[in-house]
Parts: structure tokens; sequence; C-alpha cells
């Protein structure tokens, strides 16, 4: 019994993974932005080899630096564990990097030792980070053992920017004599601590640490880094009072959450938000803009439908030209589209384009005003990236929800249903462009209006509808069908 308790501490259940399987893919996008996984390996202190994956934006900005978070694993943990992380920071332009600690995972050694040695893996990564100068302020992300690993860590290096640090146990010595009776191992108390000295002695042989110098209570009150703890209320592993003592003597700037779960739960959705919220606030990532997807975006109302969740540029570039195609010969008899060079950014082409719809606008003004009356244009407003709605949450109690991933967005069962509602009614689908669909309104126009209209225009000769409208028209039609079948091949073919 000994023995397996010498090996709950420091040979816990090993991950033994596929990185191209669970692990994010080389290459994947979230909230339509491009992003790649970099594996890599590192040397650590004791010659062992540290296998590394860094999540960066794809291309990374070469002339801005951005922040980056380096997430620590538990004790039975791997690379896996920071999926939740990458899902978080990485559209809040924060790159997130993680490693197999030595003795865990897919990395050389033997044994854990729940912080003490990892600390120095960790400090290889930081040294590493710091030579990159595309990388500028660094903080750390820590559960269980990572927790501990990276306040003992940040207790020596303060140019740490920030730290979150979910289910930290206070001392090791005191953790282990709280799971004798957390498993209700009947035994006299002075039997335990003969035990405990006995396997002091065995995990210093194998492991080399000693298990009564493992105190974050003593790390604690030298630690200035601003902190943001986590536990779960019903965590009977590492109990929530080891996070209380540590908060309580801890010296910087700090702050606890409590919320429902237990050690190995995934946490719910207001826990990550404060994490992403502290992370922007110590790390401060610049402010890249996304002109593609904003511009597109500005120019086209288009509803749910997300620039990059569902439609490629190859499409836009489609669109681009249709709309060009209106200032081309109305007698030519070529239904094909103009080609366009896709050498020029999808927002300098839609900028070129912009007087087509400044033209229709004025030809369709008068029919507008005479039916539509007091209707007015949507306003089309800037998209947040949606970060928050395309989390999803990995757990190292898990690992079958690990999973692989290219882009996140809604349920496939969702956007299936929305749309097959679309086929059905084509008119309340889409609102690529918002004239045409005004338009196809105006002709579902009461009988009574057409004829108060017919009675007009024999007084007041109307203006026939040009050819450049009629074509708008058709190419708004073809469009709302091609997005829509477009979006639903791509939904299932990523199920």
């Amino acid at each position: 019994m000994i023995e397996q308790f010498i090996n709950f501490v420091i040979r816990p259940p090993r991950a033994d993974y596929n990185p191209d399987q669970y692990l994010w893919e080389r290459d994947f996008t979230l909230a339509g932005r491009p992003y790649k996984r970099q594996d890599l390996e590192l040397k650590n202190a004791r010659g062992y080899t540290l296998k590394c994956s860094h999540y960066l934006p794809s291309p990374l900005p070469e002339d801005t630096p951005l922040p980056c978070v380096i997430y620590c694993h538990g004790n039975s943990g791997c690379r896996a564990d920071a999926n939740e992380a990458a899902v978080i920071l990485l559209p809040s332009n924060i790159t997130v990097f993680t490693l197999d600690f030595a003795g865990s995972g897919l990395s050389d050694g033997d044994y854990v030792s729940l912080g003490w040695h990892e600390k120095d893996d960790l400090k290889m990564v930081v040294t590493y980070l710091r030579s990159n100068k595309q990388i500028s302020r660094i903080g750390l992300w820590g559960r269980s053992m990572g927790a501990v690993t990276s306040l003992l860590y940040g207790a020596e290096d303060p140019s740490i920017a920030g730290m979150v640090l979910d289910s930290a146990f206070s001392n090791l010595y005191d953790l282990m004599m709280e799971l004798v009776d957390v498993y209700k191992i009947r035994l006299p108390k002075f039997t335990v601590k003969m035990a405990v000295q006995y396997m002091r002695r065995v995990i210093g042989k194998k492991a080399k640490f000693d298990i009564m110098h493992l105190n974050c209570l003593q790390a604690a009150p030298k630690t200035f880094i601003p902190v943001l703890f986590g536990h779960a209320n019903d965590d009977k592993f590492i109990q929530p009072h080891h996070s209380d003592l540590i908060f309580e003597s801890y010296a910087g700037d700090k702050n606890i959450l409590k919320f429902d779960g237990d050690h190995n739960s995934s946490r719910p959705q207001f826990y990550y938000d404060s994490v992403s919220i502290f992370f922007y606030n110590v790390l401060r990532p610049p402010q890249i803009s996304n002109a593609h997807t904003n511009k597109l975006e500005k120019y086209y109302d288009l509803g749910d439908l997300k620039v990059g969740s569902g439609m490629d540029e190859s499409l836009l570039y489609e669109i681009i030209a249709g709309l060009r195609s209106m200032d081309t010969d109305a007698a030519s008899s070529s239904s094909a589209p103009p080609s366009i060079s896709t050498s020029k950014s999808v927002g300098h082409l839609l900028s070129e384009v912009a007087p087509v719809a400044t033209v229709e606008d004025s030809v369709l003004r008068e029919d507008r005003d005479n039916i539509l009356g007091s209707d007015k244009p949507s306003h089309i407003q800037d998209k947040l990236n949606g970060q928050n709605e395309e989390c999803c949450s990995y757990t190292s109690s898990n690992r079958e929800s690990w999973g692989r991933c290219s882009s996140l967005g809604g349920s496939d069962e969702e956007f299936s249903s929305d749309c097959k509602a679309a086929d059905n009614c084509p008119q309340k689908t889409l609102e690529p462009f918002a004239t045409p669909l005004r338009s196809v309104k105006a002709k579902s126009s009461s009988t009574k209006k057409e004829q108060k209209k017919s009675k007009k225009a024999e007084t007041v000769p109307r203006k026939p509808k040009s050819d450049k409208f009629e074509k708008l028209e058709a190419l708004s039609k073809r469009v709302r069908l091609c997005i829509l079948k477009r979006v639903n091949h791509r939904r299932h073919g990523s199920s």
C-alpha cells in the first residue's frame, strides 16, 4: 500500500497521446482568423527532452511583438490540457505556449515532482521565449501541479506579468496527511507519520527531491506578481482551504474565485471570462485590427453568417467580380463574371466596387421611398471575434473530449436546421445586399398599391429599371443560394 501511495505522488497515470489527434491542428482557424501550432523540443537542466508546442497567429506580425501565456498542466496531464487556453487567449492576440513536463506526457523522465523540478523546466521555457524578439510580456497559467510550479517559479522571477493559479496546494506534507483521511486509510496517527517518513526517503532517492521542502506558503509572502486564484468548492483531492491559505499569505495584488465542481471538472464560463480579462489587463496585448474581416462585414450585411466561419475568400472574390460586372457593357452576351486579380486584398477590391452600390441606390431611391415608406436600411455594425461563443472546454479528466478541430462555431445541428429553414423561406435568410432584397419585398406588395402606382405612372413617367439593377438583382439571388449551399456543405463535411 505504501508503494502505491508513493507512485500516487511521483508516478501518477501518464498521458500517452498522439499530438496530431489531441492537439490543435498545425493550421487552424478561430473566429475566422488563421493560427498555427509550432512544435519544438527543449533540453532542461537535467538533460531531459521536453516536448513543447506554441500556438501563434499565422502569419506572426513581424513588427509587433505579442505577449505569451505558458500553460502548466497537472500531475497526470499533458500539452492537450492547454487546448482550452488557446481558445480563450488567441483571439485576444495572446499566444499560448505549452509543454509536457519531464516525467509527463511524451517528454523524457520517469517521475514527476509536483512542482519542485517542474519549476526548472518552466525556467527553460521562459528563457527560450525571452530570446524570441516577437514575444513581449509573459504570463503563467497553471492547474494543480502546474499552479504550484508557477508559484514556485514566480517567487524567483518577478518579471512575470501575471499568474492564474487553479487548485494549488499549500504544502505537500499537509496534503498527504489529508489524503489519508480522504481515502479512509485506517491507521494510527503515529503509523501514518512513520509511513510518511519512509516515503520521504524513497521519494528522495527516486525523484530527487524532499517532500518537506515543497511548501507554497514559504514562496507566497515573497511573491509580488499579480495573481488570480481559482478553486472548485467540491474539490476533495486538494481542498479549497489550500488556496485560501496561499491567498492570505500572498504579498502581491491578488483575487480569488470559487466555483462549483471538483478537482478535475471543467471550469464554468465566468471563470474563463475572468481569466481572459485578467490576462488582457496584465499582458496588454496590441490591438491588431483584422482589416480584412472588418471591411467585409461593414460593406455587406451578412446577418448571422460571419466572415471566415463558413465561407471562403474565393466566394468573396466571386461576389466582387459580379459587382464589377455592373460596370461592363450591358449588351455583352457573356454570363461569366470578369476575372479579377487575387493579388489585391479583398478590402481593396471592395473599395473599388463601392461606387456600384451608390449607382444602384440612386436608381432605386424613388421606388424605395414610394413603396417602403418609412423603412430604413439597417445599420451595419462591426462584428466582434466571438471568442466567448466559440469557446470549447477540454479537461484533463476527460481525454476523449480533447478532439481535433480546425474551426469553431455553432453546432452543426443548429446550423443545418437554419440552412433548411432558409431554403424554405429564402427572403428571410441572408441580406448580403440590402437594397436588392428590398426590391424583392417590393414585388410582394399588395395589388392595391400597384394600382395606385400605375395611376401615378400615367401622369408621371417612371424611370425604367436599368440593366444594371436587373443584373444586380439576379446576382443577389445567386449569391444567397451559393452562400447557403457552401456553408451547409462545409459544416456537414467537417462533421
